[in-house]
């Protein structure tokens, strides 16, 4: 959902990639935004060969719940569902073959463990993506009080404070992102416009769990 974003928000990878084989184009559609736009087998190989991932500064969990799977769920499904990392959900299940995911077959989800508050560093998204569907499945709208994040579970509740300025807003985490190293938070236009960090861009905010 999220690409590089600066004051100016820019466009997104446009080169296109074929269907796997099997796999539903809103399967598909839904997998390139949780890998962030590698194919699944290279997220295999990643995982396999214990590279750098996506998500791998998350904080890692020391314990999960297990979920049985039902009749027409998918990886991507799940992984949205319950707001974890694909990458992690592969790994913690020694997945090979998103395909032979079946009914009744039990999977481990994992349990992030944030501390109340944090420090992370901020980018914001705006008119790119203003009335296009966020991971959630809800409509963006760039005024709204949305952030986007690799791994806080939907519905997780913030207050993102400006440390230059003290601004502060309660924010939701609706969308995943960014994809880009070194950010950890994306803002919406409006949370980024009441923050002061328009014109900026990127910066460092305060990050307070709420709910």
């Amino acid at each position: 959902m999220t690409a590089p974003l600066l004051s100016t928000p820019v466009g997104k990878n446009q080169q296109v990639f074929d269907t796997p084989k099997g796999m539903k184009l809103a399967d598909y559609r839904k997998m390139r935004v949780l890998t962030q736009g590698r194919s699944f087998q290279d997220v295999i190989k990643n995982v396999s060969t214990k590279k750098e991932i996506p998500g791998q500064n998350s904080p890692k969990a020391e314990e999960g719940t297990q979920y049985i799977v039902m009749p027409g769920d998918t990886l991507w499904d799940i992984a949205m569902r319950f707001g974890v990392s694909l990458n992690d959900l592969i790994q913690d299940n020694q997945i090979k073959n998103p395909e032979k995911l079946y009914p009744g077959q039990k999977l481990l989800i994992r349990q992030y463990n944030y501390p109340n508050e944090f420090e992370v560093v901020a980018s914001w998204y705006g008119p790119g993506y203003h009335g296009r569907p966020m991971a959630n499945g809800e409509i963006y709208n760039m005024y709204d009080s949305v952030v986007a994040h690799r791994d806080l579970p939907f519905g997780t509740k913030l207050e993102i404070v400006n440390p230059e300025n003290q601004a502060r807003v309660v924010a939701v985490v609706k969308d995943r992102g960014p994809f880009i190293k070194g950010r950890d938070i994306d803002l919406s236009y409006g949370v980024a416009r009441r923050l002061g960090m328009v014109e900026k861009g990127v910066g460092k905010v305060l990050v307070k769990v709420l709910a």
